[in-house]
């Protein structure tokens, strides 16, 4: 089986929108943390230009890959700069440090 990482940097404000979209969404589990960056919005009005965000890790199947990063997409779209950023990444490996043994199919 293989698998993908789901990251999404999103609005502070619509994470718990996003959340609730994907545990109806039957998602086995996710990261979030705080971040902070700029990217296509900056805060012109800080020293350092940061603004803050939540960035979301989900690994899941291949096949759920695009239909997660769509409801993120759709669940934290609000139509201005800043809304953020999805990204689907290859991964090679994954294993589950409890019992030291490479996550297989359906485990996640």
């Amino acid at each position: 089986m293989n698998y993908r990482k789901v990251t999404a940097i999103i609005r502070r404000d619509v994470l718990e929108k996003v959340e609730h979209v994907l545990q109806a969404m039957g998602v086995q589990g996710i990261s979030v943390t705080k971040v902070k960056g700029y990217g296509e919005y900056a805060d012109f009005y800080s020293s350092d230009w940061m603004v803050s965000h939540a960035r979301i890790e989900i690994f899941t199947d291949e096949t759920q890959a695009d239909p997660i990063a769509q409801a993120i997409m759709n669940s934290a779209h609000i139509g201005a700069e800043g809304d953020g950023i999805v990204a689907i990444l290859p991964v090679e490996k994954l294993y589950r440090i409890r019992t030291r043994a490479e996550v297989i199919a359906n485990e996640i």
